[in-house]
């Protein structure tokens, strides 16, 4: 596999963000594939960090829950040491390249605002962290 996703690894993480308890046996189905052709695509995902965990949703997820993204400065040249060491702190769901002020944009999901504060310190902590600014997601906004 090259450090691109070819159609079959595109189509599996697709599937998975749907529903991430689909067997292989299902996902060979959907897209089309031998069992062990998924399987493979799956192992190989997994090994190389591009599927890095399972998760679920829950009714609890829209309430009793804090969630928050986090604006991140760097310094220079540390973004890939940055990006490692923000997934590897376990309330960061989601990290994402930015333009503007900010470099990067952690998205924060957490079930305690005490937890939010720790994953706030591990972030500011991060040797090539200069600069950060939450916000706390409060209530969706419905028309």
């Amino acid at each position: 596999m090259t450090d691109r996703p070819d159609p079959i690894d595109r189509a599996l993480i697709a599937a998975l963000r749907q529903d991430a308890r689909l067997s292989v046996t299902d996902l060979a189905h959907r897209l089309g594939v031998s069992r062990t052709t998924a399987r493979q695509h799956l192992q190989r995902l997994m090994d190389t960090g591009r599927i890095r965990r399972f998760t679920i949703e829950t009714d609890v997820d829209a309430e009793g829950q804090v969630r928050a993204i986090t604006l991140v400065q760097l310094q220079g040249r540390m973004s890939r040491a940055v990006i490692r060491a923000l997934h590897r702190i376990a309330d960061v769901s989601t990290v994402y390249a930015t333009n503007g002020n900010w470099d990067l944009v952690a998205e924060i999901h957490t079930d305690t605002l005490a937890n939010f504060d720790r994953a706030l310190r591990e972030i500011r902590e991060i040797p090539g962290v200069t600069n950060s600014e939450s916000c706390l997601l409060l209530a969706p906004v419905v028309e």
